[in-house]
């Protein structure tokens, strides 16, 4: 399926965001492909015979969470995809969370952040020692830390992550790869 006119889910962005509740449901199956496509990579990742979530569940537990934060002030199509690599995000680390209540944490190995949409099979404890490690990088520096979410857990380009933080791509590429050696040292401890 092709990728939808980012003017087309803009509008509708915009309509949802000005009231109009129609709009929301005109923008599921809009985006849906792409959405699938996003919470497909990021299932991808989840360890071989541990992954409990299925990629559509991701997507309807994300829908869910979109429509009860229906407060967002949309700006465009890259805006809502990097909104919905957030909301991703905090599902599967939940998720990691529930599964491996009581279990042990990162026994040191680093977690690989590269591959297609940013997707690499992980462990419950590699993806909650990442989440710990992206969460102190955002103190230390928030944009690399959205840099980081947007092109590991939201799989968006170079272009689409720049568009959404507003910078350049070569600010990007820049900070995607002092972000990666940071958590890098921070999931070996050194």
């Amino acid at each position: 399926m092709a990728t939808p006119p980012a003017s087309d889910v803009t509008g509708l962005l915009l309509a949802w965001r000005a009231g109009d509740q129609g709009a929301l449901d005109r923008l599921l199956p809009v985006v849906y492909s792409e959405l699938r496509t996003l919470a497909h990579g990021r299932m991808r990742a989840e360890s071989p015979g541990l992954a409990t979530l299925q990629t559509t569940a991701l997507i309807n537990e994300a829908y869910v969470r979109l429509v009860d934060g229906a407060q967002v002030a949309w700006q465009n199509r890259t805006h809502f995809y990097a909104v919905c690599a957030r909301l991703m995000r905090r599902i599967l680390v939940d998720h990691a969370r529930a599964r491996r209540a009581g279990k042990r944490c990162n026994d040191g190995r680093p977690v690989a952040l590269g591959g297609r949409h940013g997707a690499v099979p992980v462990r419950d404890e590699e993806l909650l020692a990442l989440h710990e490690a992206l969460k102190q990088l955002g103190r230390a520096d928030a944009r690399k830390a959205d840099v980081v979410e947007l092109r590991y857990f939201g799989g968006l380009t170079v272009a689409e992550t720049a568009e959404a933080l507003g910078m350049s791509p070569e600010t990007v590429v820049r900070d995607w790869r002092v972000a990666r050696l940071w958590l890098r040292r921070a999931l070996l401890g050194a």
